[in-house]
């Protein structure tokens, strides 16, 4: 089942989630105790666990180079902030237990110092500034009626080296407009986002281990911006999606205020709109962002570099694992892509994709949408794709010199009719500037779904269970073969 955001919530708080209070739990106090643990005997390291009982004594010890806290474990509200980045840990070495802590995080303190400015222009829970820090155990929520001042708001910004983030759960709340995922945009105006988890630039070599990101507003899951050599592993993102005949049939709030005319016209992030941006009904809507994304670079010309995503699973985002958009050879291994909208796996030149599993319900499972893409290398297996709505495309492959495989686990999840597109601008492949070409591609389909060749594909080799179709000229200058058995 698709879960289906009622739609009075929406127009009866301008976008906010209705029923989210900040649980009423008294932050617990007392003093600090010295709890025995394994000696490590390093210079400026601490051999034992401080245990503290407040949060006040947590932030105390923030730059504390070496240090061993351990938060007493129990619901704490955070009501109070002495900077944007609501606790900067910037100890070199330092370790953070909160394992059986809830932190619930008032959202009216991502506006209370007014607009960022600066090299770290965002308000954020947790900054992880110092390098060689562990940070584990936690579960963090954002609470309240408010929105942030600004759309960069996240739950933790790491900027530290060799960082480890492990075994947390978030859930984010504190978006606008809340409700319509990108149809009104992803920045400016009156969006105001709730990301959970970004590594940022100078971070080298961070570690991001067995975190689960519940996506309850606008903003991404993971993102990485500027760093290099980050690894996430084991990993869980899931959002919630909408059917936008659930918006049309609001009689108040956003959409309803702005005659149901999104900001885009035709398409927008996987949703088909009319030709002046109209909301269409039969579409699906993404409420939050990417699931785990890359980004070109952290600002400044500091490109973001290669990165390794592994055993991570997304559900029901706007792009699921987008490797596209960054610049570096990326590689993504045993992954699962799910209910996604605008596409499950989206990648670039030079990116890996080995072992990926992916279903096209709302999206194509597969896309390389940019005509400059060289020499990616993805291997993805169909998953059930029935009972979706508005997709027939199961890849858009476009750019040259790649290696495609793609395959079902059963003939039956792939409905009749469907495609797998070469050099094409259907599906995310939307917004690029000119339709692309496929060149020098080699693309092993073992589904039943047809091969659409695009006028600027070119010396492909395509081996297809399904049918190959194309203009004649086309299908001449490529190689092709179909086997129907297996290919």
């Amino acid at each position: 089942m698709v879960p289906i955001v009622g739609c009075g919530n929406f127009a009866a708080h301008g976008g906010l989630r209705r029923g989210l209070r900040v649980i009423g739990a008294a932050v617990l106090l007392g003093g600090a105790a010295a709890v025995a643990a394994g000696a490590e005997n390093r210079p400026g390291v601490r051999a034992t666990w401080t245990e503290v009982n407040s949060l006040e004594e947590l932030r105390r010890h923030a730059s504390e180079p070496g240090a061993r806290i351990r938060l007493r474990p129990g619901e704490y509200r955070v009501e109070s902030a002495p900077t944007r980045h609501f606790f900067a840990l910037t100890g070199r070495g330092s370790k953070w237990d909160l394992t059986g802590v809830r932190l619930i995080v008032d959202t009216k303190l991502f506006r209370q110092f007014g607009p960022a400015k600066g090299p770290e222009p965002y308000y954020c829970v947790f900054l992880l500034a110092g390098d060689d820090i562990e940070f584990f155990g936690a579960r963090i929520e954002t609470a309240g009626d408010l929105p942030g001042l600004q759309s960069k708001n996240k739950i933790f910004s790491v900027t530290g080296s060799r960082v480890v983030l492990r075994d947390v759960e978030l859930i984010t709340a504190g978006s606008s407009p809340w409700g319509y995922g990108s149809l009104y945009g992803i920045s400016g105006g009156d969006v105001r986002k709730m990301n959970g988890i970004r590594v940022g630039w100078p971070a080298r070599d961070v570690q991001v281990l067995r975190c689960r990101v519940q996506m309850r507003a606008m903003g991404h899951g993971i993102f990485v911006q500027g760093a290099s050599g980050t690894v996430i592993r084991d990993c869980v993102v899931e959002g919630l999606l909408r059917p936008t005949e659930d918006i049309l049939a609001e009689c108040a709030g956003y959409a309803f205020e702005r005659s149901f005319l999104a900001k885009g016209r035709n398409y927008s992030e996987g949703v088909r709109l009319g030709p002046k941006g109209e909301i269409l009904p039969g579409e699906m809507v993404a409420l939050s962002e990417d699931g785990i994304r890359m980004y070109a670079d952290g600002g400044s010309g500091r490109p973001t570099g290669p990165t390794v995503i592994e055993h991570c699973r997304v559900t029901r985002m706007r792009r699921g694992i987008c490797t596209a958009l960054g610049p570096a050879a990326d590689r993504i291994v045993d992954c699962e892509v799910r209910e996604c909208v605008t596409a499950g796996f989206t990648v670039g030149s030079g990116d890996v994709v080995e072992q990926g599993r992916a279903d096209a319900k709302y999206g194509e499972a597969l896309c390389v949408p940019g005509g400059g893409a060289r020499g990616a290398v993805a291997e993805v297996t169909l998953l059930d794709s029935r009972q979706g709505r508005a997709n027939d495309l199961v890849a858009v492959i476009n750019g040259r010199d790649h290696r495609i495989r793609l395959r079902a686990e059963s003939d039956d999840f792939i409905p009749p009719g469907w495609r797998i597109e070469m050099a094409s601008r259907s599906g995310y492949a939307f917004y690029q500037r000119r339709t692309p070409g496929a060149e020098r591609i080699e693309l092993r389909n073992e589904t039943t779904a047809a091969v659409v060749l695009g006028d600027d594909a070119v010396s492909n080799g395509v081996r297809s269970r399904g049918a190959v179709t194309g203009r004649e000229e086309v299908r001449s200058r490529n190689r092709i073969a179909v086997a129907p058995g297996n290919p």
